[in-house]
């Protein structure tokens, strides 16, 4: 299998070298070419943001989002075995036959305003496939996404809103691009697949606290430097015949006026004084006596929320942003049946309340309608668990939307049938039946939920997701 993205905390830091490294001027951050385009907007000018958030290395959907029937716990319990989270442990999801994780208790708020939805079974698909069909392709097929089950190419399949992991480009990305979004996507979790599109790459933010800006150019009271900055920006300033230099002048130029505005924004901490009030008010219990937010998936979120609180100072009215939570590959040490113990239950506590912080961040500042929140994942992970106490590589997945459009209190999709060798369970021999989910909801359809909300077309809708063609009338979920 290919090795699991983590992008801890070394691989982030990374991205804060993103802008004009040292006093060169160069560029870190490719994709100011999506900050040159004027928008032309089809959709009414009032502010939406998406907010995605990528859990690399796979979630356990099963242990997620758990049917809390008899008969189905009753069958879920028999075959998670140690795994099986007792239903009395369930974060109770009233009104449905489902509870969360004991870790996710952050997001009770959520669910009992209405605006939290799991949606189930969700997968890279090419088109809608049964199991017979599935079974009869043999070697390279066009009905089944590249290369299932690895890490690497699953991302990029959820990343990139098709069946090949040879588009370069990400749905989120591409979405940007056609909508003419002021900005591109604006990512606190790193340089992804998902942000990028023909024209330009993701604007990668470092966390709270953190400078964002010219390396070396920072205090321009210094007289050195505050020469150094005037010559840059005269150097800027002219106009090159070339069309290639005149390009990369503006580019440039953008550069500047972005750290610029930005900086201010980027630089404050949850602790801070400077925290605007409904902010601060909300992730009090995730910050540290240093006035850090104490995990970096809180940090992420504190900043995207800081953002859309400043939306006037980013600028645009339509925004995607891009966060990420590693560590998901739970081969072994997953025992949930405790929820204080086992990786899995730790990543879940951090993602639950962050999500449950940034929730009542938005409720705070007015924005819960024009924000909405949404989980991806390379996959889920096996029914049946490992003899090392974690589960494999699978394939559908359960996913949260969260956002105070969504239509909450209820659940969406397809929950699958917990049977090994059932009719959604790849496996036929005894050996291969490990429940992976054939998905019965594709990514094209997730997506294109999410994006009808944000404004784009039927047309668009094509354009940025290429196989939701191939799905008929039911092009869109409804949890929005």
């Amino acid at each position: 299998m290919t090795k699991s993205k983590t992008h801890d905390l070394d691989a982030l830091l990374m991205q804060r070298r993103q802008w004009l490294k040292l006093a060169t001027g160069a560029l870190g951050a490719a994709g100011m070419g999506g900050l040159m385009m004027a928008p032309q907007r089809a959709y009414a000018a009032e502010y939406k943001a998406l907010v995605c958030i990528f859990l690399y290395g796979g979630n356990d959907g099963m242990n997620t989002v758990v049917p809390t029937d008899a008969t189905r716990h009753g069958e879920y319990s028999t075959v998670r075995g140690r795994l099986a989270l007792p239903r009395t442990s369930l974060v109770s999801l009233n009104g449905s036959d489902y509870g969360l994780h004991p870790s996710l208790s952050a997001l009770s708020t959520a669910w009992s305003d209405g605006a939290l939805a799991p949606v189930f079974n969700v997968g890279p698909l090419n088109r809608p496939l049964t199991k017979d069909e599935y079974r009869r392709q043999t070697g390279s097929s066009a009905l089944i996404p590249d290369n299932l089950f690895s890490h690497s190419d699953q991302q990029t399949l959820w990343e990139n809103g098709t069946s090949s992991v040879l588009t370069r480009t990400g749905w989120g990305g591409r979405a940007s691009a056609a909508l003419r979004t002021t900005n591109p996507v604006i990512s606190v979790g790193g340089n992804g697949r998902f942000g990028i599109s023909d024209l330009a790459a993701p604007l990668v933010l470092p966390q709270p606290g953190a400078t964002f800006g010219v390396q070396g150019l920072e205090d321009t009271s210094w007289a050195p430097v505050a020469a150094r900055k005037a010559a840059l920006d005269a150097l800027y300033a002219e106009n090159h015949q070339n069309e290639l230099l005149q390009a990369y002048a503006q580019q440039q130029r953008e550069a500047f006026a972005m750290s610029t505005r930005l900086g201010p924004v980027v630089k404050i901490r949850p602790g801070d004084q400077e925290a605007p009030a409904g902010l601060k008010q909300a992730f009090a219990s995730l910050t540290g006596p240093d006035g850090q937010a104490t995990t970096m998936i809180a940090q992420q979120m504190f900043q995207i929320a800081k953002l859309i609180n400043d939306r006037a100072t980013v600028q645009g009215d339509r925004q995607i942003f891009f966060a990420q939570l590693g560590g998901f590959d739970t081969h072994g040490n997953q025992i949930d049946a405790n929820s204080t113990v086992g990786q899995h239950a730790t990543l879940l506590k951090m993602l639950g309340d962050a999500m449950g912080a940034f929730h009542q961040a938005m409720k705070n500042i007015g924005m819960t309608q024009q924000v909405t929140t949404f989980t991806q994942s390379d996959f889920g992970r096996t029914f049946k668990p490992n003899n090392s106490s974690g589960t494999d590589h699978a394939w559908g997945n359960h996913h949260l939307v969260m956002g105070g459009a969504v239509n909450g209190g209820t659940t969406y999709g397809t929950y699958p049938a917990l049977v090994l060798g059932g009719p959604d369970d790849v496996g036929v021999n005894s050996w291969e039946q490990q429940g992976r989910w054939i998905p019965t909801t594709s990514v094209d359809q997730y997506a294109a939920t999410l994006l009808r909300w944000f404004g784009a077309e039927d047309g668009q809708l094509n354009s940025i997701l290429p196989n939701l063609a191939n799905f008929g009338s039911r092009r869109v979920l409804g949890f929005l």
